[in-house]
């Protein structure tokens, strides 16, 4: 295992964290929205309020914990019938009655924990890490680590020292070099994770620059459906890691081009009352592919809205109202050149090639390599990356997200590189 992973502590990448703030059960899906656009991995940690009285351990903050709420699950609710009808008492509805409880999707840790159990709880499945927020971390790290130079920490005074006593527990950090506050957390996602393995690529060697077939980073079993079906079918698929459904068009041969996506990604800082229309209105290749602005007012007469504020009255196309026109660029969208059209009827196919920018799919080839592969997650913010055959750009063959990556660059590269044998050597030191 890279040394990197097991010389360094959570409490290293809390330096600069902001203290984290409960978001409760009770806020309304209004204030999710506003919460979301700042956050991290287009979700947020949904919590049950504190107890008035006594004071709270680790075990009952986690307890505490619901779920975290992500774009894709809040579009999802709002484009259910009952909540096209009445907008305004949907945005106020508790997210209680949104999040999806899932108690195992954060963990909280000691800043002292190393960083390659941190990993290890990540690559099953947690996506949060709560840790406690320490107003002064000094020193380095390795002070703080199980392991210093391949032997295992025996005291909390300085590793040059020659003391030997012995510590009740190593993976607490030294008192005398960090002052913790009571109740005052940071939450680190995986996205901050994946920051910080970048920043030690040359630790990683030679992983980074491997690519992701030959690391078996690519998972096959991802989410999809046609883009002939109604995009609403999407809300219909059982939650997964990463939170994405690709949108594919049937080829000839059998095997599938992907022309889009519906995740908690492309949703993330949308119009999500525009979105939601979209995805109880529309088949999943016009959602992606977005409509042009110039429809005409009949075909939208289902969905004309008084152009004066406060005035929701449904017109048939006719009168003084002025139709609301949903486009790629109302849900966030941003295509290059006009694309497809509800009147016009192109193929999907025919008009893939004229929609880029943020409609288009995020993806990356199968030769692909783990560094280039990370570097794309972090550039466009996104928690996964499409796998493409190497002879097309469009038929797809798998995804890689934040769980993938995880598992990759904890491989140990002596048994990938029979000629580095610094890992090995380094793993046999500390179990001597």
């Amino acid at each position: 295992m890279a040394s990197v992973f097991i010389y360094h502590v959570v409490g290293d990448l809390t330096v600069g964290k902001p203290e984290m703030t409960e978001f409760y059960e009770t806020e309304t899906v209004e204030a999710a929205i506003r919460a979301i656009g700042e956050s991290t991995e287009c979700g947020i940690p949904v919590w049950r309020r504190k107890p008035l009285v006594g004071i709270e351990n680790s075990e009952m903050r986690q307890q505490r914990f619901v779920g975290i709420l992500n774009s894709l699950d809040i579009v999802s609710f709002l484009a259910k019938s009952e909540c096209l009808e009445d907008q305004e008492k949907a945005m106020k509805t508790p997210v209680s009655e949104v999040v999806v409880p899932n108690g195992s999707l954060l963990r909280q840790v000691d800043p002292g924990t190393r960083l390659i159990d941190a990993l290890d709880m990540m690559k099953q499945g947690v996506r949060r890490l709560l840790v406690h927020k320490s107003v002064v971390w000094k020193g380095m790290s390795k002070r703080f680590s199980v392991i210093y130079n391949g032997k295992w920490l025996k005291n909390n005074e300085n590793p040059n020292s020659s003391s030997n006593s012995l510590t009740t527990n190593p993976n607490r950090p030294s008192t005398s070099s960090t002052t913790t506050v009571r109740d005052k957390f940071c939450c680190l996602s995986r996205e901050d994770i994946l920051r910080f393995i970048i920043g030690c690529l040359g630790a990683l060697a030679p992983l980074p620059l491997s690519s992701i077939y030959y690391l078996g980073a690519i998972n096959p079993n991802f989410s999809s459906i046609e883009a002939s079906v109604p995009a609403i079918e999407a809300t219909h698929i059982p939650p997964g890691d990463p939170s994405a459904i690709a949108v594919v068009e049937p080829a000839l041969d059998g095997q599938h081009k992907i022309i889009g996506e519906i995740s908690a990604s492309k949703l993330w800082k949308c119009d999500y009352l525009a979105a939601a229309w979209a995805l109880a209105n529309l088949s999943a290749g016009q959602f992606v592919m977005g409509v042009e602005d110039n429809m005409t007012p009949r075909s939208l007469a289902e969905y004309a809205v008084n152009s004066t504020a406060g005035d929701n009255n449904i017109v048939n196309g006719v009168g003084s109202t002025r139709p609301r026109k949903f486009s790629s660029r109302s849900i966030g969208f941003t295509p290059s050149s006009p694309g497809f059209s509800i009147n016009r009827g192109l193929s999907f196919g025919a008009s893939r090639s004229m929609y880029r920018g943020r409609s288009a799919p995020l993806t990356c080839k199968l030769t692909s390599s783990l560094a280039a592969v990370m570097a794309q997650m972090l550039s466009h913010r996104a928690s996964h990356v499409w796998v493409t055959e190497e002879e097309s750009d469009d038929v797809l063959v798998g995804v890689v997200g934040y769980a993938d990556i995880l598992v990759a660059v904890t491989k140990q590269p002596a048994a990938m590189n029979p000629s580095n044998r610094s890992s090995e050597a380094f793993t046999t030191d500390t179990q001597s």
